[in-house]
């Protein structure tokens, strides 16, 4: 596929997202529901954009659901007032509440990105409703689980096999609850973790040995303790080993993904790595769209075709002034620098390398996080490319050796997101082989580079800076290229 095909691909991509984000969501209209699906946004981490992204689609998923009940947010009070306009726009019922000081986190091994989930707490709070079901923002839903509000006094799954995930429960509100939880957190009860998960697991530590949940065929309530099945808990970890799901244990209902943050299915990098962060990107398409990134990537392509362009006008100038009676020295020891040596041959393949090295960091970096797989790494290969022809017109390397990782970087993207894999063992397999096969045209891009600078001894931008610096600008200028 050329350049300008990739581009108008992109674009194309990128123009079908603006008009997808406008499938508003309505927003709840009504009395009052009985029950609520319910969870919390705080400030004070590196991500908290893309918790508030998260919790949008999952939102507006359950909203697209029609699921019978009210979608709360309990918002800290430092959360900006127009993300909590736009989350009451797309149907939710926006809590304010104060951040619950967390009295673990001077402990040992406390992870600081969880100093406010005890604001989870407050759900006891929300006394208006019957049962509420509290939700991590990570959760990704396959249909509308209702029958949750009929579980007990307090119900949650336990994807670990002896310690319950807080990333789901459901919960009767109860202001004496709330009380006993306060008083607890205030004279810092024991929290192996520090956060809500090892809290709640102390407060409801003999959860493993009570019934599994089955909703009533009548529709009526249960009273007490419930193990939830795995279905309303599915580990996304479960799925890559045989690349489908086989929880028999409940419905298929709720996707979870406790993994490493920066794994997080709203990250486009996460794909094809993580293959499921393509259905959480549907459930965005569907949802709030991209029209907020869009123009950005919109911009920063537009930006790469200017480098590419001036990278080709780079080189013709080159060209024209070697070919000129007039030049005074011409690339790579080819005129009157022939006479000067290199200072240090190794400092210029070390620039090299850390040019090509920034040819990727770069695009990577500027990229919004939360863009659809598909528009990341179109915006990224792009990137990566045009920063690239920059560094083979400027330093004259050749341009196979240079755009090798290039290359490489799409074979893995194709080995990784391939469909031919029936199984998370066969896909390891495939990954080592392409890894295996791809290592030594790696080993001979950098010999191949090292050996240009080496080869050609003499470097000519550095001596025409060194030999003709007292020049008028625009003529070294010239020379440099």
């Amino acid at each position: 596929m050329s350049v300008y095909a990739a581009l108008l691909w992109v674009l194309m991509l990128m123009t079908g997202a603006v008009f997808s984000s406008e499938a508003a969501l309505a927003p709840l209209k009504g009395t009052p529901k009985a029950n609520a699906y319910a969870t919390m946004l705080y400030m004070g981490t590196p991500r908290d954009y893309e918790f508030y992204i998260a919790a949008r689609v999952m939102l507006g998923t359950l909203v697209r659901l029609q699921v019978d009940a009210d979608v709360v947010v309990l918002a800290s009070a430092n959360v900006p007032p127009h993300w909590q306009k736009t989350l009451i726009e797309e149907g939710a019922k926006v809590v304010v509440v104060n951040d619950i000081q967390n009295p673990y986190r001077d402990q040992n091994e406390f992870d600081k990105r969880f100093m406010f989930t005890l604001n989870k707490i407050y759900a006891w709070s929300l006394t208006q409703y019957q049962r509420v079901v509290m939700l991590d923002v990570d959760n990704l839903f396959l249909r509308a689980p209702d029958e949750l509000f009929q579980c007990g006094q307090f119900c949650a799954a336990f994807i670990n096999p002896c310690i319950f995930h807080t990333g789901l429960f459901v919960l009767q509100p109860s202001n004496e609850t709330f009380s006993i939880m306060m008083h607890d957190i205030s004279i810092g009860k024991e929290n192996k973790d520090g956060a809500d998960q090892g809290f709640l697991v102390n407060h409801f530590n003999d959860l493993l040995d009570q019934p599994l949940f089955h909703p009533p065929a009548d529709g009526s309530r249960l009273t007490g303790l419930f193990r939830l099945p795995l279905g309303y808990q599915m580990d996304a970890s479960f799925f890559y080993l045989k690349l489908k799901w086989r929880i028999p244990c409940g419905p298929n209902s709720v996707i979870t993904f406790p993994s490493v943050p920066m794994l997080k299915p709203w990250y486009w990098w996460s794909w094809p790595t993580l293959p499921l962060g393509l259905l959480w990107h549907e459930k965005r398409v569907a949802t709030i769209g991209f029209m907020v990134e869009t123009p950005i990537l919109i911009a920063e392509s537009l930006l790469y075709i200017i480098i590419m362009l001036l990278a080709l006008i780079i080189r013709q100038k080159c060209a024209s002034s070697e070919k000129s009676s007039m030049a005074r020295i011409s690339c790579f020891g080819r005129g009157p620098c022939a006479e000067k040596s290199l200072y240090r041959p190794w400092s210029i393949k070390v620039i090299i390398l850390g040019l090509v090295t920034g040819s990727f960091l770069l695009p990577a970096f500027t990229i919004p996080t939360t863009v659809h797989p598909f528009m990341g790494w179109g915006v990224f290969l792009l990137g990566s490319f045009s920063l690239l022809t920059l560094v083979i017109n400027v330093f004259q390397l050749p341009a196979l050796a240079v755009l090798t990782p290039w290359l490489g970087g799409i074979g893995a993207l194709l080995t990784l997101g391939s469909p031919i894999y029936t199984n998370g063992i066969m896909r390891g397999v495939g990954i080592g082989v392409y890894t295996a096969m791809t290592t030594p045209f790696l080993w001979w891009a950098a010999k191949r580079v090292s050996g240009v600078v080496d080869v050609k001894a003499h470097w000519e931008p550095l001596m025409a800076w060194t030999s003709l610096r007292s020049e008028p600008a625009s003529e070294i200028l010239m020379k440099l290229c």
